[in-house]
């Protein structure tokens, strides 16, 4: 493992038994299926595809919050399988997560001021009182809240506010990695500009790597350095955000891009649509998992296992046809992709212009500016 890579796995699985039972399926679900990845210190890395696909129970994987079937997860240069005890906690502190629902990760029946000092006295029980108030002050402030609000509670603020509450209880420990599942899915569109502009800067200031999991590639384009789409279980294209955005080489990625909204008020627009239903991952299609729904898919595509192939660089892509699809996608695909891909940078443009322009960061701005104010 080199000294640029904080984060890697190895032919990664986790199966999960269905019970059975006299009215129930039996089978086995491959969540994660042979996932092998390597992410560098300090870059934004995002895993994106469909509901279903595998990501979150990925990313819970990454935590160790589930044992893999099989494979290994190395962090700082440590198989995380092996870790007990204060190696264990030791774990906890670097690596910290972001839950979606911002509302249901956070106790109710805590303050906002215990909830982000819970981590500071499981990792750094040598604190004093002071010491810790003191600490939940700074990270309030560094999430653009303010100390007063540490005696409130979370259903005192709104979604955007809760999420950046989140954020310090994750900062707390001061972590090397953050991940983030769908950290921002549950905000609204101008809510989730700022979190992801402050997780933005945090990884900056603090020298964070972050990987982001998602389904709205308007928010990968704008804030990744490197992208993977997972289909069913498995990797099928990785590469830098240009890379996937400019130049997809997976027929599935071609998919999705096509799928970012695009508002032009009494106007079609092109999308490529998919065929059929996402197969089962408790009876995934022989060969590749995508041809069943693809619209290049030959003979071979039925029968014969695709791993991931070079394209360009570390773009590398898991289908046979990617040079076809290259071709094809020039005369036909490129218009209905591009417009998307527009769509998307005009969506983030909007308020990165707005931050800009006033020279100021979103934890600088007042509590107006941010959001709406606490009820």
């Amino acid at each position: 493992m080199t000294d640029d890579i904080i984060l890697s796995t190895r032919d990664l699985k986790r199966y999960f038994n269905l019970g059975g039972g006299m009215l129930a399926k039996t089978g086995t679900i491959r969540a994660v299926d042979g996932v092998t990845l390597d992410i560098r210190r300090g870059e934004t890395f995002a895993i994106v595809g469909e509901s279903g696909c595998g990501k979150s129970t990925l990313a819970r994987l990454l935590m160790r919050l589930l044992q893999p079937t099989s494979g290994e997860v190395t962090f700082d240069g440590w198989d995380i399988a092996t870790l007990n005890g204060r190696a264990l906690s030791a774990l906890r502190r670097d690596m910290q997560f972001i839950f979606q629902d911002p509302f249901s990760s956070l106790n109710p029946r805590m303050s906002v001021g215990r909830l982000i000092a819970e981590p500071l006295e499981t990792h750094f029980p040598q604190m004093t009182a002071a010491d810790r108030r003191e600490k939940v002050a700074g990270l309030l402030r560094q999430v653009g809240l303010r100390p007063e609000h540490a005696g409130r509670y979370p259903h005192e603020f709104s979604g955007g506010q809760r999420q950046r509450i989140g954020i310090a209880r994750a900062l707390a420990s001061g972590p090397k990695l953050i991940i983030g599942d769908e950290p921002v899915s549950a905000l609204d569109v101008s809510v989730q500009a700022q979190v992801i502009n402050l997780l933005g800067d945090l990884r900056d200031d603090l020298g964070l790597t972050l990987i982001i999991i998602a389904h709205d590639l308007a928010v990968i384009r704008h804030m990744s350095d490197r992208v993977a789409v997972m289909y069913l279980g498995e990797i099928v294209e990785i590469g830098t955000a240009d890379e996937i955005f400019e130049t997809p080489r997976h027929p599935y990625t071609l998919a999705l891009l096509s799928a970012i909204p695009v508002a032009e008020h009494g106007r079609e627009t092109t999308r490529i649509a998919l065929i059929g239903e996402t197969p089962s991952p408790a009876a995934p299609p022989p060969g590749c998992r995508f041809h069943t729904r693809c619209r290049f898919a030959k003979d071979r595509c039925r029968t014969d296992v695709t791993p991931l192939r070079s394209v360009k660089n570390e773009h590398r892509a898991a289908c046979h046809l990617f040079e076809e699809i290259a071709r094809t996608r020039e005369e036909t695909i490129a218009p209905a992709v591009a417009k998307r891909q527009g769509a998307a940078e005009a969506r983030f443009a909007l308020y990165r212009s707005a931050i800009e322009g006033r020279g100021v960061r979103p934890q600088d701005q007042t509590q107006h500016d941010r959001e709406e104010t606490i009820q």
